[in-house]
């Protein structure tokens, strides 16, 4: 009898180890469908809303902050240089996020669908290193001198990220759909 003891004891354990792996969440596919929808959908996000040029040179730029000036209030200058650090923090932030959530992406599913060579990796790998590091010395900056204490670093990262997005894009290129071409005569 103290012989099944032992038996019964590896059977309850077989059983409890049965029941946790039935009960356990389902795992997406690898290279499923909403993963690869959501990367397109953050690189969009990236390509077309934080990072155009125009976007990042009014957010950025001098000109607000000349006609502020001019007014020559103290406290609308105040103002404004508290909302516009408020404002540059938030893209800061917003780009990070992004570059996380194509970061993760990448890590997790890109080999799948681009033939990518090691030193290809190793590039990516540490340009999002790099976009990272430049993201984390804009929001000290910002926070410690304002929105406008790096102009030349924000123009740097903004580039950056859309290098690193124009390679994303290209492993991605098959989710874009092609416009037909016009039928001649």
């Amino acid at each position: 009898m103290i012989q099944l003891i032992p038996f019964v004891a590896v059977g309850a354990g077989l059983l409890i180890l049965l029941l946790l792996v039935l009960l356990r969440p389902s795992a997406p596919a690898e290279g499923s469908a909403g993963a690869l929808v959501a990367a397109k959908r953050t690189l969009e996000s990236l390509q077309l809303g934080l990072l155009p040029a125009g976007l990042v040179e009014q957010l950025f730029g001098q000109g607000d902050l000349s006609y502020i000036s001019s007014i020559g209030s103290k406290d609308l200058n105040n103002l404004f240089l508290a909302e516009r650090k408020r404002l540059a923090l938030a893209w800061i932030g917003k780009v990070r996020e992004e570059i996380g959530v194509l970061k993760e992406f990448h890590v997790s599913q890109a080999r799948m669908f681009s033939q990518m060579s090691r030193w290809t990796e190793i590039s990516v790998a540490l340009e999002f290193a790099d976009l990272e590091f430049q993201c984390r010395v804009l929001q000290l900056l910002m926070r410690w001198r304002g929105p406008y204490a790096a102009p030349n670093l924000v123009r740097r990262t903004a580039a950056t990220a859309e290098r690193l997005c124009a390679g994303i894009d290209q492993s991605l290129a098959f989710l874009t759909p092609r416009l037909p071409t016009s039928v001649r005569g």
